[in-house]
């Protein structure tokens, strides 16, 4: 659906991110900020803070009289940075974003260059937020959980979103069946730690539990999808969902990162690579058709052609097929950054590899798919996703975006699979 006279939002980053900027479009417009142009940046990589720079540049020329306004994790992190560029008028911090007081506060005649940052690591609840749908997506992304207790030594983002802080589930709950309600025919739970969700909940539960309770207590959810799954945490009852509940998608995004052991403590990451395969090779006993993604760095600090050789066998013997390669950055701030640097060169032509891997596993797994049946959601132009979230284009005639068509898969053109009814 498209909201009329709302401010422009770009966002850049996770599917968090997007989630985030319906939150901070909707605030915006009720401010009366429906001019203005809002970045929603990210902070994950160096490349990622450029891109967000570079589009600011642009939009400040070719909208010189517009209010520019930065938020996100990159202006939580560094606010007087994004406030120094001459382009911007505002930053607004990640905490801060997502209550009306900050924007209304903007919309005032005659404000200055404001800098509304909190501290985020000493929020310790975290607000719910009930949306009608989605500007641009016919799937939802419903925040469960923000921040993350875990200080890997790569990421900054911790820095950006405080410590984990989970919704309760019968807000959850709710604000699912809203969006139902609205027309969304998939819901993706997001978050910056999923895994980690209940864990300041009385009772600690856990992500199944949540999972589970989403399935029965909302008849009306058809799709309901898992944004990152952390294989350091497996979940029993999650474990029994994805055996069971086909209204939960079979695809599991992994948040592997690695493949080499000693490189995985140098991460601090609480898993080795046993732990990836082993979790892989149980959801795929209980649900033969579970595809993976996987996050993987290449190039980390002191990583050797052994470590790498390493993470290449790790994504075959789990079998991986959609892989989301990171070529090692260093974030000023983090220990990684002080560790020992590989050579450019060296992590371009891993991050190259690594790469060519994954094309080489999509290319198998969409030459296996055709003849086999699935469920298109169709989004916009008769494409979208399947159940395994591979990418689709229906054959015929126009169909509705947001609706659920069952397809036999006849062909594929690239890295989308060409569908027909069935």
């Amino acid at each position: 659906m498209t909201k009329r006279n709302a401010p422009r939002v770009e966002t850049f980053g996770c599917r968090l991110n997007i989630w985030e900027s319906e939150v901070v479009r909707d605030h915006a417009s009720a401010a009366g900020l429906n001019d203005a142009l809002i970045f929603n940046t990210c902070a994950v990589t160096a490349e990622a803070e450029r891109q967000a720079r570079q589009s600011i540049r642009r939009a400040r020329r070719e909208n010189p009289e517009t209010k520019i306004i930065v938020t996100g994790c990159a202006a939580q992190i560094a606010p007087d940075s994004w406030a120094g560029m001459v382009e911007v008028d505002h930053v607004i911090g990640n905490h801060d974003k997502l209550g009306a007081s900050a924007w209304q506060g903007l919309a005032l005649e005659g404000s200055g260059k404001e800098i509304i940052v909190s501290d985020v690591m000493a929020v310790r609840e975290m607000a719910v937020h009930m949306l009608d749908g989605f500007s641009a997506h016919t799937r939802g992304f419903l925040q469960i959980q923000q921040g993350c207790d875990h200080r890997c030594t790569f990421c900054i983002i911790p820095y950006g979103r405080g410590n984990n802080r989970s919704a309760a589930k019968v807000q959850i709950i709710d604000a699912a069946a809203k969006l139902i309600d609205s027309g969304v025919s998939e819901i993706v739970l997001t978050g910056v730690d999923i895994t980690s969700w209940g864990r300041d909940l009385a009772g600690r539960p856990r992500l199944g539990d949540l999972v589970k309770a989403l399935l029965d207590e909302v008849p009306g959810l058809a799709r309901l999808r898992l944004s990152s799954v952390d294989p350091a945490e497996p979940d029993a009852k999650l474990m029994k969902a994805i055996g069971e509940e086909e209204r939960l998608m079979p695809h599991l995004h992994l948040s592997a990162q690695h493949g080499d052991d000693l490189v995985l403590k140098q991460m601090k990451r609480r898993h080795l690579a046993r732990d990836v395969v082993r979790f892989c090779d149980e959801a795929r006993r209980r649900r033969a058709d579970v595809v993976f993604g996987a996050d993987i760095i290449a190039g980390f600090p002191t990583e050797s052609e052994a470590a790498h050789t390493a993470t290449r066998e790790m994504i075959d013997r789990a079998g991986i097929t959609f892989l989301h390669v990171f070529p090692f950055s260093p974030r000023e701030g983090t220990p990684a950054a002080k560790m020992p640097q590989l050579q450019g060169d060296v992590i371009k032509r891993r991050a190259k590899m690594l790469r060519n891997l994954g094309e080489e596993r999509l290319t198998r797994f969409l030459e296996n798919a055709v003849g086999s049946h699935d469920q298109l959601l169709v989004e916009t132009g008769n494409r979208g996703h399947g159940r395994t979230y591979a990418k689709m284009r229906l054959e015929g005639d126009f169909v509705t975006p947001g609706m659920l068509v069952d397809v036999t898969i006849q062909g594929r053109d690239g890295d989308v699979l060409l569908a027909r009814r069935r």
